[in-house]
């Protein structure tokens, strides 16, 4: 008998040691907490290291915003350069070249609209990826349309809107593409097979 009495024992004091050492874990961890929230030189490192934290994030987006907009300046004045078709038949090709290209790289799977150049259809939907190249595609398609802005209201419906941020960016940069309300009739009448830039 005296071999249960000792396991029972020996089984008491072990559970009684956990209790104590786990009680002691909790009483430090209350004592530390109460001491952290209640001593100002930790609470004003806390703050330090927030500000210092926010002000890092701050300059390393804004760093990025001006290298974005650099990136679609570049993209801008490359598509210039390169130049745009004048030929109708031309410009019906280029444009459904251009959107295809646009709808490429940010395919996902789900069409979301058709776009009706002429006689030509295309489906456009869109992942976040590759937003200023795809861009560049929805930009040059939307010098050779000859209604700049009934097009821009179909961007604005089917592509997403990282990438119609940055074609409105673009759309900024390019004078020569008018999408106030006096420039929506300016595709009627004769001449209205032509582009934006004739």
């Amino acid at each position: 008998m005296s071999t249960s009495s000792s396991s029972i024992k020996t089984s008491t004091i072990l559970l009684a040691s956990a209790g104590a050492l786990v009680t002691g874990f909790i009483a430090y961890a209350f004592y530390f907490d109460h001491k952290r929230r209640s001593d100002p030189g930790f609470r004003k490192a806390l703050k330090r290291e927030s500000r210092r934290e926010a002000r890092a994030a701050k300059e390393q987006a804004e760093a990025q915003g001006a290298q974005q907009k650099q990136l679609i300046r570049d993209a801008v004045d490359q598509a210039r350069e390169e130049g745009f078709p004048t030929e109708i038949e031309d410009k019906e090709t280029y444009f459904m070249q251009e959107v295809g290209r646009g709808e490429a790289l940010c395919q996902d799977g789900r069409p979301i609209i058709t776009i009706r150049f002429s006689s030509l259809w295309s489906d456009i939907s869109c992942t976040d990826s590759q937003r200023v190249e795809a861009a560049i595609c929805f930009y040059k398609a939307l010098k050779v349309y000859p209604q700049p802005r009934d097009l821009i209201s179909i961007y604005d419906k089917t592509v997403p809107k990282p990438v119609i941020d940055v074609l409105a960016e673009m759309i900024a940069l390019d004078p020569t593409i008018s999408v106030s309300m006096s420039g929506a009739g300016s595709g009627s009448g004769a001449g209205s097979d032509r582009g934006i830039d004739d």
